[in-house]
Parts: structure tokens; C-alpha cells; sequence
């Protein structure tokens, strides 16, 4: 990630380098799954390298993207909201603060064990979102 915070498509890029040719060299076809986000493309990887590198890579890559609208993002929401309201609402002086304060929250989270109560069932969904299953 670049050092203003921003994540760039130039940063995803890098990412998608790294962990194809770092962390996973030996893998075949590495399962991606990714928000929406405009970087998170493999245009991106055109952006960042030669034409035979990206196309290398986007062949080392199966993306998937999670929907757009979507209720398990109501739930990461509350979890981020939670983590804000809980630890994150006062000024934090260093990365490293910001680091040890999130890992305690989450070490308590975790001890806690509660879980959201997810509603929306298959059929639900089936009805709902009717246009994107197949017909049987």
C-alpha cells in the first residue's frame, strides 16, 4: 500500500504480484474473492506491468466479486461501526497503537463468541434475487 494510505491500483496490483510470486509460487490458480472495489480488476495489472507479466498473472488468478448490494455487508458494517464506537473514538498516535488497540478488540470478540443472526435463508434469496439463479 502506498505510504498516504490510499490504496491504488498500482497497490493492487503489487499485492496481486506478491502473493503470486511470493507467498504462492508454486500455486496453480489462486481463488480470489473481492469487494467491488474500482482497483480490484485485472486492468490493474495492465496498468502496473508489461503486457506478458499481467496477462501471467491474470492467468495465476480466478476472481470472483461479491455482490454489490448485499445483507452480509450489513454485517460487516456493524462489526466496523462496533470496532469505531468501541476503540477507535478518540485520537491514536502511532500505527502501532492503532494496531495493538484493534488486535485487543478483536481478542475480545473473539472471547465473546456472539454472532449475528442471519435471516436471510436460500429461499429467500431464491425469491428475492430470483433474475441472478438459474431455472431449474
Amino acid at each position: 500500500m502506498g505510504g498516504d494510505g490510499r490504496r491504488t491500483s498500482l497497490d493492487f496490483a503489487a499485492c496481486l504480484d506478491h502473493l503470486a510470486n511470493t507467498l504462492l509460487p508454486d500455486a496453480g490458480k489462486i481463488v480470489l474473492v473481492m469487494d467491488n472495489l474500482n482497483t480490484h480488476k485485472e486492468a490493474s495489472l495492465y496498468e502496473a506491468f508489461p503486457p506478458e507479466k499481467a496477462r501471467a498473472l491474470c492467468e495465476r488468478f480466478e476472481m470472483h466479486w461479491t455482490p454489490k448490494h448485499g445483507s452480509w455487508l450489513n454485517m460487516a458494517e456493524i462489526e466496523i461501526g462496533l470496532l469505531g464506537r468501541t476503540c477507535l473514538d478518540r485520537r491514536i498516535g502511532s500505527v502501532a497503537e492503532f494496531t495493538e488497540e484493534v488486535q485487543a478488540y478483536l481478542a475480545r470478540k473473539n472471547e465473546e463468541s456472539n454472532s449475528i443472526n442471519w435471516q436471510f435463508t436460500n429461499l429467500k434469496a431464491r425469491i428475492k434475487l430470483k433474475s441472478l439463479y438459474p431455472t431449474i
